[in-house]
């Protein structure tokens, strides 16, 4: 029997939370069986992840596989209803390596400083345990 897909992302991101609601939607939608889990609810430890490596991009555990990065858009794609076509797209010879290029070293770094940021400000803003 195949395992659940499970999506493992940064809940905390605004734009990753907002992006991975549409897919939520639409996962649900149709029924499927793929869970989404927030990385700081998720036994990284297990799946061989820091909380700094699962913050740095977004993961898919498909059948026991973690998959990272743009293959893990593409696993997620293609198992949503409306996504295939983009799966396909970002899967062609040409396309793939642009995509790895642009979300490996411009998009996730960048997501990933923000993510920092708002730790920062987090801890900033706590009150100091006395």
């Amino acid at each position: 029997m195949e395992q659940p897909t499970t999506v493992i992302y940064n809940e905390s991101c605004p734009i990753c939370s907002r992006e991975i609601g549409i897919y939520r939607e639409r996962a649900e939608a149709h029924d499927l069986p793929i869970g989404f889990t927030d990385l700081n609810a998720s036994d990284l430890d297990a799946l061989g992840l820091t909380p700094e490596m699962a913050a740095r991009r977004l993961h898919v555990v498909e059948n026991g596989q973690l998959v990272g990065g743009v293959d893990a858009f593409v696993v997620l794609w293609r198992a949503l209803p409306g996504f295939g076509w983009l799966a396909r797209l970002v899967s062609l010879p040409i396309i793939r390596p642009v995509a790895h290029l642009v979300y490996d070293h411009i998009l996730a770094p960048l997501l990933y400083a923000m993510h920092r940021r708002r730790e920062r400000r987090a801890v900033a803003k706590a009150p100091a345990n006395r």
